[in-house]
Order: structure tokens, then sequence, then C-alpha cells
């Protein structure tokens, strides 16, 4: 038993956690793409590099999908309902900041 599970049941809720990752991703992925625009996107694109405990995270249950929501949460109640448009939330999520 692993965390009080047994481990087949462990590696559904993992797999299930990725594929649900996965479509959360997709469809926030698609809703940026229409209202940003896929070359305004390219065009102003940051360098920032993932955290590697960002990276980790996918092995734990949900938690990637759980960033991922967050994420979604940034963009509603700090950049749209304050005015800010998507592009600006795009620059926030894949630049550096200081």
């Amino acid at each position: 038993m692993i965390a009080g599970m047994f481990q087949d049941e462990l590696m559904a809720y993992i797999l299930f956690g990725i594929m649900l990752n996965f479509v959360f991703s997709l469809l926030f992925g698609i809703y940026l793409s229409k209202n940003i625009g896929m070359e305004n996107m390219m065009q102003a694109k940051g360098e920032k590099v993932q955290s590697p405990l960002l990276r980790i995270s996918i092995l734990i249950p949900y938690a990637k999908m759980l960033v991922t929501l967050y994420r979604v949460a940034i963009l509603q109640f700090y950049f749209l309902n304050q005015g800010r448009s998507h592009q600006e939330f795009w620059v926030y999520i894949t630049s550096e900041h200081s």
C-alpha cells in the first residue's frame, strides 16, 4: 500500500490526473490562442523557464491540473476583472519578473 491505496489505484489516480491536466491545458491553450492569436503569442512570448518543481508536479496526481486552474484564476481575477488584456496575461506568464 502506498498512501493508503493499492498500487493499481494510485496509478489510476495518477493517469487520470495526467489526462485531466492535458484536457485543461489544451482547452486553456485554445482559449488563449483564440483571444490573442498565434502570431501575437509567438512574438510576445518571453524566455521564462519552468521551475523544476513544476516539471516534477506531473507525478503528483492532479497537481499539474491545479497549476493550470491557478493560471486561469490569475487570468480572470487579476487581469480580466481589472480591465487588462489576454495579451498582458501572456506576457506576464511567459516572462521573468524582477
